[in-house]
């Protein structure tokens, strides 16, 4: 195959917009060396493997599909103290904006200050 064109790879996937797609995630594995290109690689930049690969139908494209996904995904978690420092920033939005919209806030009371004098300190 000395030239590859959409027309020699578009039975291997629904439309070309997903070819570009899944040739620039080929590409992406064959450069970080995680998998060996499975035809010959002979002068072609690895672009040009990728399609070749696809339109040779010996790639799974499924693996490929779903690899692109996951790349994509997020899966972040966050730990318990930035659960809090995020609730806690929230809180303080939420006070921000009442203020801002000229509502009365007032502080918050710690139990020591909330008692009330006793006699000694009067």
């Amino acid at each position: 195959m000395a030239r590859v064109t959409n027309s020699d790879t578009l039975p291997f996937v629904d439309s070309r917009y997903e070819l570009g797609m899944l040739t620039a995630q080929r590409v992406r594995t064959l450069k970080s060396g995680a998998d060996k290109p499975v035809v010959e690689k002979t002068n072609d930049k690895l672009p040009v493997v990728a399609l070749r690969e696809i339109a040779t139908g010996k790639l799974d494209i499924a693996n490929i599909r779903q690899t692109l996904i996951d790349t994509y995904k997020d899966n972040t978690t966050i730990s318990e103290n930035e659960f809090a420092s995020e609730q806690t920033e929230e809180t303080q939005n939420t006070e921000l904006d009442g203020i801002l919209a000229g509502e009365v806030v007032a502080p918050e009371e710690s139990e020591d200050e909330l008692e009330e004098p006793t006699q000694d300190e009067e």
